[in-house]
């Protein structure tokens, strides 16, 4: 019986020194957290890069616009597609993108919307909530006339490639931007929407 005894504690023993498959067993429960964080890594980064993406794309449609005096259809069309061309090697589908000038009233200080086109066309006359550092004051602290904003607006619906650490029903980014008209007191689009009087830019 006391050989036997021996026998086991003497296995025992050389089981404890055999540092044999130990890599093996590490690598196993290393691995997993590896992957996470490597999958994590790629979604998170080219989260990041779309996101990049989206705000040149508000930018550049805000700044096309407001280079115009007069724009149409044809003329929002072209800038739409040119913002869009910026999301490559992105998908630019997912892009959900509006352009609209804004009429701030001096009275008020309230900002208007005077036109709209885009993905989700705002209703003439409704409020914009803007910064205050956006409307001009004069010295005594009065909104000054003729003041208008071009305010562009874009979403996009980014899916993550693995989907291990971000939703894999993806997630959505926005950004906006505002410039003022360059070529005139405001940029004007002729064509009234559909069933809608279109008012024309303020004089005031």
């Amino acid at each position: 019986m006391s050989s036997i005894w021996s026998c086991i504690r003497v296995s025992a023993a050389a089981m404890r020194r055999d540092s044999r498959g130990v890599a093996a067993i590490e690598f196993a429960m290393i691995v997993p957290l590896m992957l996470v964080m490597l999958f994590g890594t790629i979604d998170v980064s080219s989260g990041v890069a779309v996101k990049r993406k989206v705000t040149l794309v508000a930018r550049t449609l805000s700044d096309l616009t407001s280079q115009s005096k007069v724009v149409g259809d044809a003329d929002i069309t072209n800038f739409l597609a040119a913002s869009y061309g910026i999301m490559w090697p992105y998908p630019s589908a997912p892009v959900q993108a509006t352009i609209s000038e804004l009429y701030i009233d001096p009275a008020t200080s309230v900002a208007r919307v005077q036109w709209s086109q885009g993905s989700s066309p705002r209703g003439v006359g409704s409020t914009v909530s803007i910064s205050s550092d956006l409307i001009g004051k004069d010295s005594s602290d009065k909104t000054l006339p003729g003041q208008y904003l071009i305010y562009s607006e874009v979403s996009y619906l980014y899916q993550p490639i693995v989907g291990y650490v971000m939703a894999k029903a993806g997630v959505t980014l926005s950004d906006t931007a505002y410039t003022r008209p360059r070529q005139s007191m405001c940029v004007t689009y002729p064509t009234p929407p559909a069933g809608t009087p279109f008012p024309p830019c303020p004089t005031n």
